[in-house]
């Protein structure tokens, strides 16, 4: 009997420690290194590394700079988010109601998101040219401002959302689409025999039963949001006047511009704490979130 709880402790023992084998090689381990790291002076090149503590923390806080950068994936964020959301909402109900082509239609909304961002991002990149791209001639035949987009701090962040949003409206519409088919056929008979209008519909079928969909997308786009480099590096390199830099994109330029791994460290760290909060606040409404079954 002894013999046997050994045996049985020892089998589980294995089940549990192989599988955190590859977390403790690929995700603790390097967490370690990369905060002892974020209290260095680093720099890639000198063989001397000095410790100075939460220097580089203090820094970065009181930092203008990075007081400006919070602001600009906040304003990008908000701006990313809520558009995208609605307009995935809205595509997948459109699409609902469409018998013919419906999968023809879906996939050629999804299309941009598994499209390179950086092919996008050339693309839009043409689009937004001041003198011979695609909207301003637009513009100018409704005789609207023809504004020079990507050079301008007043209008780069906004060329840099638009993409942004048009890249990820396939991705939340896809999701909508599934949370909608899965709601109970009754319900919608019922609404259509009563003469539901489309906003009543809204309001009081689809909202609700699409709410725990609607907390993943808020909570996946918030973080893709805070991790957008590619059309940024492509479209205005954080510019002009930094007006299009973000926290990666200012992570970036501390590490491979400056040289200074300490400092960009740090800044991965206050990345990753604040994606952990965004998780733990999705943990903590989704307790109280209107969902049906």
């Amino acid at each position: 009997m002894k013999h046997k709880s050994l045996q049985f402790f020892g089998n589980l023992s294995i089940f549990i420690v192989l599988p955190l084998v590859p977390l403790l090689i690929f995700w603790f381990i390097p967490l370690a290194v990369s905060f002892w790291l974020s209290t260095t002076d680093w720099d890639y090149i000198s063989p001397v590394i000095e410790s100075v503590g939460i220097g580089n923390y203090q820094t970065i806080m009181n930092s203008s700079v990075f007081h400006e950068v919070l602001k600009n994936t906040a304003v990008f964020t908000l701006w990313t988010v809520i558009p995208t959301i609605i307009l995935g909402f809205l595509a997948a109900i459109l699409i609902q109601q469409i018998e013919k082509g419906r999968s023809l239609l879906k996939t050629l909304i999804f299309s941009p998101w598994f499209t390179p961002t950086v092919a996008i991002s050339i693309v839009w990149s043409w689009i937004f040219q001041p003198d011979i791209g695609v909207l301003n001639q637009v513009l100018g035949w409704f005789n609207l401002p023809q504004p020079t987009w990507l050079q301008s701090s007043d209008y780069a962040m906004w060329a840099i959302i638009i993409v942004t949003v048009w890249k990820g409206i396939g991705w939340c519409m896809l999701f909508y689409c599934d949370a909608i088919e899965r709601i109970p056929k009754d319900i919608i008979e019922v609404c259509q025999l009563e003469g539901t209008g489309p906003w009543q519909m809204i309001k009081t079928v689809y909202l609700p039963y699409t709410s725990p969909t609607s907390l993943f997308l808020i909570v996946t786009t918030i973080i893709s949001s805070l991790q957008a480099y590619d059309q940024i590096q492509v479209m205005t390199q954080g510019g002009p006047s930094g007006s299009t830099r973000t926290l990666l994109y200012y992570y970036y330029q501390l590490a491979f511009e400056q040289f200074d791994m300490g400092m960009a460290t740090a800044l991965a760290t206050i990345i990753l704490v604040i994606t952990g909060l965004i998780s733990l606040l999705q943990f903590g409404l989704s307790k109280y979130w209107v969902h049906y079954q």
